[in-house]
């Protein structure tokens, strides 16, 4: 197989969720002829759940790219409300062969308007919300809609990492590389999605992800009246 350069980009922000760039980032990254960039505004470093990256390039000195990655996180709330930093998606999605998100991510690409129309998924939480930009919600693990590739919640990213890895390298690749990092999910318990999980758990997560709705989704509306 013929390593033709593969320019990734990890777009990350303040109050991100770092499994949901660092899982896809194990995995693409070892795709033939990869380069892989985590950028965010500033460069530098970006703290994420209490680890704290360095070296990251800055979104604005980044020419192009072949795929552009949006993870999730709380800090989505605030990204969709960033111009500069939604310019930048806008820009880089646009030259981009491959737009793709994981997580909440897929609401900082609807709010760069880049989902009108197409089915996206999310972390089952916030779902709903990609209506409100014109998107179609989708409950899959991973979602595909022409080139626009998103993935559910956290660790649906590498579910999502596999399939987009499929879709560069071929099915024998991508199974080449979930075997070697050895990727056989088999939970201890079948508490995943809201449909599977115990009423109390669901009850309880339902209720600490309630406390932060009310400001998650004034953005989100707000952002949505302006694409």
């Amino acid at each position: 197989m013929n390593a033709q350069p593969l320019h990734i980009v990890f777009a990350l922000y303040p109050g991100v969720t770092h499994l949901d760039f660092t899982g896809p980032h194990q995995f693409l990254s070892r795709l033939p002829g990869a380069k892989v960039t985590v950028a965010w505004m500033e460069g530098g470093e970006l703290e994420a759940d209490g680890l704290t990256f360095a070296g990251l390039g800055k979104l604005g000195e980044i020419e192009a790219c072949d795929i552009l990655c949006i993870p999730g996180g709380f800090g989505t709330t605030e990204a969709m409300q960033n111009q500069a930093f939604l310019d930048e998606v806008r820009r880089l999605a646009g030259m981009s062969r491959y737009v793709t998100s994981v997580c909440t991510g897929s609401l900082i690409l609807a709010a760069a308007g880049l989902l009108r129309g197409k089915r996206a998924a999310c972390h089952w939480a916030w779902r709903d919300q990609l209506a409100l930009f014109g998107a179609i919600p989708d409950p899959s693990r991973v979602a595909r809609d022409g080139n626009v590739f998103t993935g559910g919640g956290v660790t649906a990213g590498i579910d999502f990492a596999l399939t987009l890895a499929a879709e560069v390298a071929g099915d024998d690749f991508a199974q080449g590389l979930q075997l070697g990092l050895e990727y056989a999910p088999a939970p201890p318990f079948n508490a995943g999605r809201p449909e599977t999980a115990p009423p109390e758990i669901l009850v309880r997560i339902q209720k600490m992800y309630g406390a932060a709705m009310p400001e998650r989704l004034a953005a989100a509306e707000k952002a949505a009246a302006l694409v």
